[in-house]
């Protein structure tokens, strides 16, 4: 007899299970509120970014409403079947994480390789964000302009597609719900930052072109897994 596939697991995943096994056990009941994402942390011993993003998925899924600044609460109408293993989307936390290794070496890298003119169109896009910092609906579609740009500015095709197959997994369930819930409206901190990318790759500054997109990006993790959740 053939043995069965193994599929392997995100840990959300894991965490998503173990708290539905609560909820249909009746340890968390219809309208009660589960235990502070820290706790939940400290308890199943794991990030408490594993956990937000295993209580958004729950969410996503149909089994909690989570109400920002006052808790997860156990819906009142339960699904019938929806499990976390039917939901396979990448990790958040792996996203950004990968984002800031690969796209601080592509900004280096666009550092060295661009041209004057490429340069001159990045400018010209940042002048645009700050333009429209109080739109964020175009602030952020600059936003996406800006990052394929520097793509654009390395001069390698195949970095420019690994850069547009990381920013299109922002369109996930899970992205999109989590930006939904954490993120606010652009900030100084943001508008700053690709400021301070845009002047380390006008003076070709790899090393700092690199470090200005990897902080970037370290401030886009903190927004979206800011201890103020539940």
């Amino acid at each position: 007899m053939p043995l069965p596939i193994i599929k392997a697991e995100r840990l959300y995943q894991k965490i998503s299970k173990l708290l539905i096994q609560q909820i249909k056990d009746g340890k968390f009941i219809a309208g009660q509120a589960l235990p502070a994402e820290r706790d939940l942390s400290q308890q199943l011993g794991v990030s408490r970014s594993s956990v937000r993003e295993a209580l958004i998925v729950l969410e996503i899924l149909g089994w909690v409403d989570i109400r920002t600044g006052n808790g997860v609460f156990v819906k009142n109408l339960l699904p019938a079947q929806a499990e976390p293993n039917e939901f396979d989307e990448i990790s958040v936390e792996e996203l950004l994480k990968a984002r800031e290794l690969i796209e601080g070496e592509l900004a280096a890298l666009a550092a060295i390789n661009a041209s004057d003119a490429q340069l001159l169109a990045l400018q010209q896009v940042m002048q645009q964000m700050q333009d429209n910092a109080k739109d964020s609906s175009e602030f952020h579609d600059l936003d996406m302009k800006f990052h394929f740009l520097i793509g654009e500015l390395t001069g390698n095709t195949i970095l420019e597609k690994i850069l547009k197959d990381l920013w299109n997994q922002r369109y996930s369930a899970i992205f999109t719900r989590f930006e939904a819930l954490c993120a606010d409206d652009v900030s100084e901190v943001m508008l700053l930052d690709h400021q301070n990318i845009t002047a380390a790759l006008v003076n070709r500054d790899a090393n700092a072109a690199r470090q200005a997109m990897r902080t970037h990006l370290q401030h886009v993790y903190s927004k979206l897994f800011k201890p103020n959740f539940s």
